[in-house]
């Protein structure tokens, strides 16, 4: 079966040079995605800077990224803070997702021959198979589900809007997490992507917009639930860490 890894490097995103604090910034956006730091917790530059093996100041230059996203927040002579989650950003966040992704599923249908059919046969290697052969890893499946989207928007050829959804992917990972770690949620994933994808396959492109509103709408009903409880309940049972 494809690995979750092989899907994400069909995006065709071209490799960059990273920077110190490039590879800083990417690993503590990891730390608060897979719940190794949560909302309330602190931490000062030094503590990161020995934990990574690298000097303060590619530490500091990653924070300051972080702080202009909203992530944390630095303290008076105390370190820094990872900030409680925005969950009216949340909000607005699924929203626009919902605008890509429908958009992205029109496109699909009506410009079918410029689609890589390899792009939809991965896909359905994973998302169209029978109950015993889904997977129950949760890491993996919150994986998996993250490439499904994201290979949809990439695949209807709108380079900006792949950006634009690539970058709502990321700000949105840490509370999508959350949604994999009940096993009646990863269930309902794999019927939803199934439904989603079949209509895709026959070019149906107001029922596949139809089938990911709803999708979305599903999810971003379920964020609305999430409490700090769950996150640090994520965070002790490892959840996301992969």
């Amino acid at each position: 079966m494809p690995t979750a890894a092989s899907h994400l490097a069909a995006l065709g995103a071209a490799p960059v040079h990273r920077s110190r604090a490039d590879e800083v910034y990417e690993q503590l956006k990891r730390d608060v995605s897979e719940f190794k730091l949560v909302p309330g917790d602190r931490f000062t530059e030094t503590e990161i800077s020995e934990r990574l093996g690298v000097s303060r100041t590619p530490v500091r230059q990653a924070l300051f990224r972080m702080q202009h996203e909203g992530f944390v927040e630095v303290l008076f002579r105390s370190g820094w803070r990872v900030l409680p989650f925005d969950f009216n950003q949340f909000e607005e966040l699924y929203d626009l997702r919902m605008v890509l992704e429908t958009t992205a599923a029109h496109r699909l249908c009506e410009d079918a021959l410029k689609v890589n059919p390899a792009v939809l046969d991965e896909l359905a290697a994973i998302w169209l198979v029978s109950p015993e052969q889904r997977s129950s890893d949760t890491v993996q499946v919150a994986q998996w589900d993250e490439a499904f989207h994201c290979a949809l928007v990439v695949a209807a050829g709108n380079a900006e809007m792949a950006r634009v959804h690539r970058d709502v992917t990321e700000r949105i990972r840490v509370i999508r997490r959350l949604d994999f770690t009940k096993q009646p949620r990863i269930d309902a994933t794999f019927e939803e992507h199934a439904k989603i994808l079949k209509a895709i396959q026959r070019k149906r492109g107001d029922q596949a917009a139809l089938l990911l509103r709803s999708h979305i709408q599903t999810s971003q009903a379920e964020v609305r639930k999430i409490t700090l409880h769950q996150v640090h309940l994520a965070r002790q049972m490892g959840a996301g860490t992969g």
